[in-house]
């Protein structure tokens, strides 16, 4: 029965020595597994993001105007006689 309770005594010196270890142990753990958990939540939004520029590569390669309009917008260019709108982002209609 005394071989019990030193065992017991021993598991539970174990246990908080690594609850109480920074360095080692389950707070370690616990943070590893919180950076997991955001380095995978990136990598999902990244792979969306991949997605979405595949598909913005595949509509400009198969249409010449959609490659026309994206080079116009991002030098902010117009053709001869066209208005160009531009709307602030935040701006709120009056």
């Amino acid at each position: 029965m005394k071989a019990h309770w030193l065992v017991l005594a021993i598991f539970l010196g174990g246990l908080g020595l690594s609850i109480a270890d920074r360095e080692s142990g389950l707070l370690k753990w616990h943070e590893k597994r919180q950076e997991l958990e955001i380095s995978r939540a990136r990598i999902a939004f990244l792979n969306q993001r991949v997605e979405i520029l595949e598909a913005e590569i595949s509509a400009l390669e198969g249409d010449p105007f959609a490659l026309e309009r994206a080079i116009r917008e991002e030098l902010q260019l117009a053709k001869p006689g066209e208005i160009v709108v531009r709307f602030a982002r935040g701006a709120t209609a009056q």
